[in-house]
């Protein structure tokens, strides 16, 4: 029987070893030198300040800036920690008054604005994170975006077909905008 307790140790001891610290050590190795960038959270830095994630989104309310996809996550917007969509169904009150306020909230920051809303500057995602919005929303938001900062809205709309991302590999997902490198790209920086 005590043959049989130290064989059971030594190979909880073996494979803590290796589970638990050599392959840990191999991927994070691997990681920081095969995709550095991305293992160390996709920060976006300019003159050596992080400025942000190019993978979290990030709440811009100034009408001078382009406004990101809605955010379902709590206690604030745009919350890491708490990843996550509202759960909230089609038919559900909530939801439609949200959206209603949001689309009012649109509305009163560029009046004149007669193009329907795009869903995705009213509806948050899956991951309440997202930190792009299609080309169509970020392409509603130029008018208000050029009247109050006095820039030619085509100055503008080559911003945003700068700043559009094609899909992965030609064929997966959908043409997107970085909402956060957009309005870098919009400052200057």
């Amino acid at each position: 029987m005590g043959k049989l307790i130290r064989q059971s140790l030594i190979m909880l001891l073996l494979m803590t070893a290796l589970t638990g610290v050599l392959y840990p050590f191999a991927v994070t190795g691997t990681a920081q030198l095969l995709f550095s960038q991305a293992a160390n959270g996709s920060i976006i830095e300019r003159g050596g300040q992080a400025l942000g994630s190019e993978l979290i989104g990030q709440p811009f309310a100034d009408p001078k800036y382009f406004w990101s996809r809605p955010s379902a996550t709590a206690p604030f917007t745009d919350n890491p920690a708490a990843s996550g969509g509202s759960n909230l169904g089609p038919t559900n009150s909530t939801l439609a008054d949200t959206v209603k306020q949001r689309i009012d909230a649109l509305h009163a920051a560029d009046p004149d604005n007669a193009v329907p809303v795009p869903v995705d500057l009213v509806t948050a995602s899956a991951s309440g994170l997202d930190p792009h919005i299609s080309p169509a929303a970020a392409r509603y938001q130029i008018a208000r975006v050029a009247r109050i900062r006095g820039m030619p809205a085509a100055k503008l709309a080559e911003l945003v077909d700068n700043a559009t991302e094609a899909r992965q590999f030609g064929v997966l997902g959908e043409p997107r905008v970085n909402v956060l490198e957009l309005n870098l790209a919009l400052d200057g920086k």
